[in-house]
């Protein structure tokens, strides 16, 4: 009985990893990291994660500087600094409707948020106006950062068409189609 339902199971694996595929891809015109991502996809819902991925603020920065999240994805943040922190965000995506403060707290102290809200979030910190960082919000989880060479990789993304979006910093955000057949490859030079 145990034979049978591994091997159930491994064929069931085989037939799901030949209707996968994964984007290669590398993108221009900017230094640093860069966040790739499947926009939403009709007809299809995920599960929230439930990881809870830490943005830190620590030595009056945003650690890491850009984080990229699935939606529904709740992320804890920390102050591990001597000094007290704030963090919010004047929109989701531009959206200034969906704005928030958590409010300030002292070195050792969290909260969390979940992010419901797919889209380019802009930190900062009311107490130190410096201080800055991103957490861009995938509506799939179907996302990568890139190298700092700029290539990435997603990986298992059922095959069909897709619509991939680049963001960096300071660049404007790129969206095109992809289909995916297998392997597919994907090269995008971002723009002021």
């Amino acid at each position: 009985m145990k034979k049978s339902i591994t091997a159930v199971l491994v064929a069931a694996a085989m037939v799901v990893a030949a209707h996968a595929g994964t984007i290669h891809g590398k993108i221009s015109g900017v230094k640093g990291v860069s966040v790739v991502y499947i926009q939403t996809i009709p007809g299809k819902t995920f599960p929230a994660p439930t990881a809870h991925p830490i943005m830190d603020q620590k030595g009056l920065m945003f650690v890491p500087h850009i984080m990229v999240v699935q939606q529904g994805t709740n992320v804890e943040f920390l102050n591990s600094d001597s000094v007290e922190h704030n963090v919010f965000w004047p929109s989701v995506n531009g959206n200034k409707k969906l704005s928030h403060n958590m409010g300030t707290w002292p070195q050792g102290a969290h909260r969390n948020y979940k992010y419901d809200h797919p889209g380019v979030i802009p930190l900062l910190c009311n107490v130190h106006p410096d201080m800055s960082g991103y957490i861009i919000v995938s509506p799939t989880p179907y996302f990568a950062e890139t190298t700092k060479a700029g290539e990435f990789q997603i990986k298992d993304i059922p095959n069909g068409t897709y619509t991939i979006t680049a963001w960096h910093e300071g660049k404007r955000e790129h969206s095109q189609q992809v289909t995916v057949a297998g392997d597919a490859t994907v090269n995008i030079t971002l723009r002021k």
